[in-house]
């Protein structure tokens, strides 16, 4: 089967001119972000699959949430965040930033969508709104559009190593190292590409407990071993399981609701695709 760049070079010229505000970067070949880069189409096709049973058990109504305790929903299969008016939450902001790249991809998300915050102040508001006609649009567009979402994460998967590399400092030979181990299999491949749109880079300030973080950054950290290919994957998923359990430990209680869930997820990094 043929096989496929993480993204189609349409692609990559259009992510090339935004900014970080505007959306994930894509670097140049030969830049430390450009390892293992191929995916085939099953292998794409699979990992978006997989994203969308990882946040809502790939059921359509799972497309537009909003968790309970949070102030703001999440949308498409990889629960992008979009905050209401006024809110302004700890965690980076990534609905806008997925609609702008498939505007630029020439798709044309509904209304809805294109408006600069989320309308919805609430989760009431949202959930009185959950069956009417622009929600229920927005569910279909989504739905029809996974792999253009998969690309979205991709994107973001690609344009987070240089800015991890950065914040690594002195230990940054040792993180790309282990990025470069993980990424030498498709299960590797999918494991960075699901972790960082699931918890993040690790580099936000704003994402820590007590001064430590769960980001990718923290992952990589974790890696102690030299392996490439499937083990590596399979110690990429126990990293982030001790990432996720030190989370869950330093929150003084307040995530072990999530516990159980986020483990489960870190174990499918360590199984094939």
């Amino acid at each position: 089967m043929k096989a496929l760049s993480l993204l189609p070079s349409c692609a990559f010229l259009a992510l090339a001119a935004c900014s970080p505000a505007d959306g994930p970067a894509i670097t140049t070949p030969g830049s430390p972000a450009a390892v293992a880069t191929t995916l085939t189409a099953a292998e794409k096709a699979k990992i978006g699959q997989k994203i969308w049973q990882n946040e809502s058990a790939g059921s359509r109504d799972g497309l537009t949430a909003w968790n309970d305790g949070e102030a703001f929903p999440s949308l498409g299969i990889g629960h992008f965040i979009w905050y209401p008016a006024g809110q302004n939450g700890p965690y980076t902001e990534s609905f806008p930033q997925f609609i702008r790249f498939a505007q630029q991809q020439g798709a044309q998300p509904p209304a809805l969508a294109r408006q600069a915050d989320a309308p919805w102040p609430n989760k009431a508001a949202f959930q009185r709104a959950f069956h009417g006609a622009e929600m229920t649009a927005l569910r279909t567009w989504l739905a029809n559009n996974v792999s253009l979402q998969t690309d979205f994460i991709i994107a973001k998967s690609r344009a987070s190593l240089p800015k991890i590399l950065q914040a690594a400092g002195p230990d940054a030979a040792r993180v790309k190292a282990n990025y470069e181990r993980v990424a030498t299999s498709a299960r590797g491949q999918y494991a960075l590409i699901d972790y960082v749109n699931f918890k993040g880079e690790g580099i936000n300030p704003n994402e820590r407990y007590h001064g430590q973080g769960w980001g990718l950054l923290q992952v990589l950290q974790e890696m102690k071993g030299t392996a490439t290919g499937p083990a590596a994957a399979v110690e990429f998923s126990q990293a982030a399981k001790t990432v996720m359990a030190r989370r869950v430990a330093n929150s003084g209680g307040k995530d072990q609701r999530w516990h159980a869930g986020w483990q489960n997820r870190c174990a499918t990094y360590a199984q094939p695709l």
